[in-house]
């Protein structure tokens, strides 16, 4: 089964993330805090749909994330103008601040996990695998 994608795809997330979940746990991140707050950098306000889809979650877990996360002053939460029943969720500029340095790092981790490969490598990787998430 070594050569089964699926394992592949789970040895790979493990490789790239092992030794950086140390580091968002240093910054007193859980790895869906981070998550929830890296998806929301430089994004418009997000449905608290959209955003668990997006850290591979389920709503109920994400709805009461983003609630803690608000009562930190990391997210702000308000209802939907075009529909009452939903909730944008956007990051504050002190959640902002707190996620930053992280994404500088979860880059720099990234190039040094991915050295081996050549650049034109890690996009054709990127590519392929935004490909097989879409369905397409």
């Amino acid at each position: 089964m070594n050569d089964y994608l699926g394992y592949l795809l789970g040895q790979a997330n493990h490789a790239l993330f092992k030794d950086f979940d140390a580091v968002v746990r240093e910054a007193g991140l859980s790895s869906i805090e981070w998550r929830v707050l890296a998806t929301l950098s430089g994004q418009p306000p997000m449905p608290v749909g959209q955003l668990a889809h997006e850290v591979l979650s389920q709503q109920p877990t994400v709805t009461k994330l983003v609630q803690r996360l608000e009562a930190q002053a990391w997210v702000t939460l308000r209802d939907d103008p075009s529909d009452q029943r939903r909730t944008l969720v956007s990051i504050t500029a002190t959640g902002q601040k707190k996620v930053t340095p992280l994404i500088a790092l979860a880059r720099e981790h990234e190039a040094a996990v991915l050295g081996a490969l050549s650049a034109t490598e890690v996009q054709r990787l990127k590519d392929q695998l935004r490909r097989l998430a879409q369905g397409t």
